[in-house]
């Protein structure tokens, strides 16, 4: 053990500096031996240890959607190698490399604060064995075994013997009791925060290895925590316990104002912000612009969501532009294309004259009144005289017109060409 803690002393000090400085803060208000003071030491040092994650974390995310985006191209080449998967594993590796994408970066925050992880853990085994570490020294020892929470030592373990938590001033009913209720909510607290990463806020709509993969975590990962939760410290559950509910509540945050496209999450959100703009009449914020425009500028890409939030927009007079603003619209019911653009006001369509039966369009008989005229060409002047071989003879009415001999086409005819011999 001696050799494992040499190796992360690099780490252990730092750590053990920090949870001093937190205690002597809380102890002024706590007392220096309580519980209180050494477990809110622990807390505090997960909050600052995530508060600088947290670009990291914003890797993360950008790493988890850029995988979402390549889920349709890997299942086409889950579909075409099915039979291969020597070949699937190939061309999956070539796809990555060829996008910058790694798998991996979902699991950077955690492989980021692992060293901090084993760091307590010694920290906490050195308090249980009497040993101080890094900057804690024997007075801060001792204070430190005084420290209880809830009955239970901070350096207890769920395995201890009875003779090991006597000599903590503790029993080990709770002992037992303690650890078994911390280990429960912290293999909770992981479960559910990767249960609404997978119901909330991930794209359904095609099935890839990389979203089974992350199904199979969300069950792996609390039996993980319940098998190995029994041999750490009372401390050290704490650590734990207070990152997953940070961890919890971060993703509830992405979640609820940053989500997936495609996602369930994204159809709330949207449906939220439709709400908030048609009653302001315009986007409220910069976060609010870079949304609309980011949709605005899918154009026919667009998914479901998407297009139902441009629709609600459009019927109620609002128009979604190209920088993100909205603006009144003229027309209640102008919509916007496919392709992004705003179409203007509809132009009256342009009415058709009635087309007369063929027995009076033959016989000649005047029109009525109001009647639509038919858009031929205007008839001849009277002097004209009329060309071909047939006779004029005026009507009944009074006008004239061109009997066609037999064989003759009626209406004007087409001169005939000369004849090349």
């Amino acid at each position: 053990m001696d050799t494992i803690a040499s190796l992360f002393s690099f780490i252990t000090t730092p750590v053990s500096w920090v949870i001093v400085q937190f205690h002597s803060v809380y102890g002024s208000l706590f007392g220096p031996d309580t519980g209180w003071a050494w477990g809110l030491s622990i807390v505090s040092l997960v909050i600052l240890i995530r508060i600088c994650l947290i670009p990291l974390f914003v890797k993360q995310i950008k790493a988890t959607r850029a995988m979402q985006t390549l889920q349709p191209e890997m299942k086409k080449i889950q579909e075409r190698y099915k039979n291969d998967k020597q070949r699937q594993s190939e061309e999956m590796m070539k796809l990555y490399k060829e996008t910058g994408t790694n798998p991996l970066s979902s699991c950077l925050p955690i492989l980021a604060q692992s060293p901090f992880f084993f760091a307590l853990y010694h920290v906490l085994n050195s308090i249980a064995s009497n040993d101080t570490i890094g900057v804690i020294n024997e007075r801060l020892l001792e204070s430190a075994q005084k420290a209880h929470i809830f009955g239970a030592p901070l350096a207890a373990k769920f395995t201890d013997s009875p003779d090991k938590v006597e000599a903590l001033n503790s029993s080990l009913l709770d002992v037992r009791v303690v650890t078994a209720i911390m280990i429960v909510l912290m293999s909770l607290s992981q479960f559910y925060t990767q249960r609404q990463l997978m119901t909330k806020n991930v794209d359904t709509t095609v099935k890839t290895p990389f979203m089974q993969q992350q199904k199979m975590l969300m069950y792996v990962f609390p039996v993980i925590f319940a098998v190995f939760g029994i041999n750490f410290p009372v401390g050290v559950l704490v650590y734990w316990l207070t990152t997953n509910v940070w961890t919890m509540g971060q993703q509830m945050y992405v979640i609820h104002n940053n989500p997936t496209p495609g996602s369930k999450a994204q159809a709330a959100y949207l449906e939220r912000l439709s709400k908030h703009v048609v009653k302001h009449g315009k986007t409220r914020n910069r976060r609010e612009r870079a949304i609309v425009k980011a949709i605005v500028a899918k154009g026919r890409d667009r998914n479901e969501y998407e297009r139902k939030f441009i629709n609600g927009l459009n019927k109620t007079g609002l128009a979604a532009q190209t920088d993100g603003t909205v603006i009144k619209s003229e027309s209640s019911a102008a919509a916007q294309a496919e392709g992004g653009t705003t179409t203007a006001t509809a132009a009256p369509k342009r009415q058709q004259p009635k087309r007369q039966p063929k027995s009076k369009r033959h016989s000649g008989v005047a029109k009525p009144a109001g009647e639509p005229t038919s858009l031929t060409k205007a008839d001849d002047p009277q002097d004209t005289k009329p060309t071909g071989k047939g006779n004029a003879k005026p009507d009944d009415n009074g006008s004239t017109r061109s009997r066609a001999q037999s064989g003759q086409r009626k209406g004007p005819q087409r001169p005939k060409s000369p004849s090349k011999k």
